[in-house]
């Protein structure tokens, strides 16, 4: 950390280790790691979500997920940068500054989680604590070269603060440099805690076992245009269209596909615009009441006290048709709290930066997609890359 953060501004905040657990304990004990300033909270450490409004806001208790990581025998050294409130896909919140790329340090590491993703990479942790609401693993995981599964809702408590973030939208995850570390991590702390809104069946065998099992043949749906009908850079277009030689030659089946959002792409951008700013309404007036402190440009970035007001107009009819509409779409795609994941299998010949290929599975079936990572990473290793700045250079 203290050879690489300087230039990556990854860590904001670190703490001396507390006491190691006893070696071998579980598969993780003694496992240094870092959590994100958002979403988790740790006894006596700040959580300010990246945002001046909340600049000083201490943890009074552990949350659920929080007690799971002690009791998995990880030891936290720090949280690392989140953009303000997690509503940006790059990190550059104006609280800590912008956090850097490892390969490239005049690129953004993504977000939400890049400050996570770019402590990772550089060689500060193994794995790193991670959220996704709308694709704050897969980009960052995508972008720095890493490997990043966004579980099932319900697969990993979001208490007892939280019961559903975003209404549902959110998940907790990790970054990590191998398939194992993320199976594994994920069996230890994983499982409802009363109160859950939602819940994910238990899977048998532990995930870190299926990383070793084949998956057999699969029928794999290749998408190569965006949902907004947008051109995709051609090195990622490419990178895209060499999966399948590599899928084919594991006896997997691809064809091109296609899928049905279920309503018009505006009606989709204008309800997840409700549900985002509604949400957003609570957690700013609720930073505001706590430390006494307006609502405007001195405490929050620019896009926030204009999301912030757009918020306050969404009617409660208009909020609940949101709903309804996020319910049309998740027969469809990622609002459904389906896993997915980002495998780091291409790198643009131009300039060298990681390209990720994501795969989706079904409702519950992160075994399927570590199974195929695990075949994958074998087929196709990238743990030997390492970026510009490395630890251990």
């Amino acid at each position: 950390m203290a050879a690489v953060n300087p230039a990556i501004n990854a860590v904001v905040e670190s703490w001396p280790a507390e006491d190691a657990p006893t070696p071998g304990s579980t598969p993780l004990a003694g496992v240094p790691f870092l959590i994100k300033d958002l979403a988790v909270s740790m006894k006596g450490k700040r959580v300010e979500l990246g945002s001046r409004l909340a600049l000083g806001n201490v943890a009074a208790a552990d949350s659920h997920l929080m007690r799971r990581f002690r009791t998995a025998g990880l030891v936290t050294l720090g949280r690392t940068a989140s953009p303000e409130f997690a509503y940006s896909t790059t990190t550059e919140p104006v609280l800590h500054g912008a956090a850097r790329n490892p390969w490239d340090l005049s690129r953004t590491p993504g977000g939400s989680s890049g400050g996570s993703a770019a402590a990772v990479v550089a060689g500060i942790t193994p794995i790193a604590h991670a959220t996704d609401a709308a694709g704050s693993i897969r980009v960052p995981a995508a972008g720095t070269g890493l490997f990043g599964l966004k579980p099932t809702r319900g697969r990993v408590s979001m208490g007892p603060d939280a019961d559903e973030v975003f209404n549902g939208l959110a998940v907790h995850g990790a970054l990590s440099r191998t398939v194992r570390d993320s199976a594994t991590r994920l069996d230890l702390i994983q499982g409802p805690e009363s109160g859950d809104p939602s819940f994910a069946e238990r899977p048998t065998p532990p995930y870190a076992e299926e990383v070793t099992r084949s998956p057999g043949r699969l029928r794999i749906g290749l998408m190569t245009t965006p949902w907004n009908g947008r051109a995709v850079e051609p090195a990622v277009h490419d990178a895209v269209l060499s999966a399948p030689r590599l899928l084919e030659s594991h006896g997997h089946q691809v064809d091109v596909t296609s899928v049905d959002l279920g309503v018009s792409g505006e009606e989709f951008v204008l309800a997840n615009a409700r549900l985002w700013s509604a949400n957003l309404v609570t957690w700013i007036e609720g930073f505001a009441r706590a430390f006494g402190r307006p609502v405007d440009e001195s405490t929050l970035e620019p896009e926030m006290p204009a999301s912030y007001a757009w918020g306050r107009r969404v009617s409660g009819s208009e909020f609940v048709h949101a709903l309804d509409v996020r319910n049309r779409v998740a027969r469809s795609i990622n609002v459904a709290g389906t896993p997915a994941m980002s495998m780091p299998l291409a790198t643009d010949p131009a300039t060298g930066m990681p390209i990720g290929i994501q795969f989706a599975a079904g409702h519950g079936r992160e075994d399927v997609l570590f199974r195929l990572a695990g075949q994958l990473e074998q087929a196709a290793p990238w743990a030997h890359r390492t970026p510009a700045v490395w630890a251990g250079s």
